[in-house]
C-alpha cells in the first residue's frame, strides 16, 4: 500500500499542483460554463476533514456532497494529493493579520504571529498531517504566512539565514503543540501518570534525576501554557543573538 502511494507521488506532475495552487491553469474556451472550482471542492472537502478527520476526504465523498460523480470533480482536480494542498491553502487564506501590532514591536508581532498560526492549526487537527516538515508544493497563502514571519522578524537586523531559522523553530513549535493537542486524552493521560508514579517509586534508585524531577512536580499541571512557554524561551534566544551581534 505505501508502495503504491509512493509510486503515484512520483507519477504527479508538479506543474499542474502549482497551476492549481496559483489560478494559472489554462480555462477552456470552449463548451458550458463550469459549475464548481477548485477552490469550492477544496473547501467542502476541508469542512469534510474538520468534521471527520483527513482520512474521512476522498474523490467520492467531496463529489458526493455537491451531487454528482467522482468523476466530474477530476475535471477541476487531478486527484487526491493535490485536492489536501488545495484544502491547506483554503484554510490558510485567512490571516496573518498583524495589522494591530505596533510598529517595529518584532517580539509582538513574532507573538501574535504564533499565536494566530497555533488557532489556525487548532480549528482544524487535520492540517499537522497535511502539511508534514518536507519540502512540498507551496501557495501563495502558505507563502504568505513565511513572509509575514519574516518579515515580523526584519526588525531583529538578523540576516536572511537566522530569520528563517528562527521560523522553523516558531513553526516547530505550533505543529508541536498541536501533535500534543491531538494525542491528548485526559482519562488515559490520569492512568498514565497513576500508573508511572506506582513505577517510579519502585524504581527510583534506577532512574534518580527523574525520581527528583518527578517529586518536584514534573507532569504535574501548573497552568503554563505550553505554547507561551515555548514562544517565550525562543524569543529570548533571539533577544541574546541579537546582542550577541552588537
Amino acid at each position: 500500500m505505501g508502495g503504491r502511494k509512493r509510486e503515484q507521488e512520483q507519477d504527479r506532475d508538479p506543474r499542474v499542483a502549482l497551476a492549481l495552487l496559483w489560478g494559472e491553469q489554462e480555462q477552456p474556451t470552449r463548451g458550458p460554463k463550469p459549475k464548481l472550482t477548485p477552490q469550492r471542492i477544496a473547501a467542502a472537502a476541508a469542512e469534510l476533514a474538520d468534521a471527520e478527520g483527513l482520512d474521512a476526504v476522498s474523490m467520492n465523498k467531496v463529489a458526493g456532497g455537491f451531487g454528482v460523480s467522482a468523476m466530474a470533480l477530476y475535471r477541476y482536480v487531478p486527484g487526491k494529493a493535490e485536492l489536501v494542498e488545495l484544502m491547506v491553502e483554503a484554510v490558510l487564506a485567512e490571516g496573518p493579520d498583524l495589522s494591530g501590532v505596533p510598529q517595529g514591536d518584532w517580539r509582538a508581532a513574532v507573538r501574535e504571529w504564533t499565536r494566530q498560526c497555533a488557532g489556525v492549526y487548532a480549528a482544524h487537527p487535520w492540517l499537522l498531517g497535511a502539511t508534514a516538515m518536507r519540502r512540498q508544493i507551496l501557495g501563495p497563502c502558505q507563502l504568505a504566512w513565511l513572509d509575514a514571519a519574516l518579515a515580523a522578524l526584519e526588525p531583529t537586523g538578523l540576516d536572511g539565514g537566522r530569520r528563517h531559522q528562527v521560523f522553523l523553530l516558531l513553526i516547530g513549535l505550533v505543529r508541536n503543540r498541536a501533535q500534543q493537542r491531538g494525542d491528548y486524552d485526559e482519562e488515559r493521560d490520569r492512568e498514565w501518570e497513576r500508573l508511572t508514579g506506582e513505577l517510579l517509586t519502585r524504581h527510583a534508585d534506577r532512574f534518580p534525576a527523574l525520581a527528583r524531577a518527578l517529586a518536584d512536580g514534573a507532569f504535574a499541571p501548573d497552568g503554563t501554557d505550553p505554547l507561551e512557554f515555548g514562544l517565550d524561551r525562543i524569543l529570548d534566544g533571539v533577544e541574546a543573538l541579537m546582542a550577541g551581534r552588537e
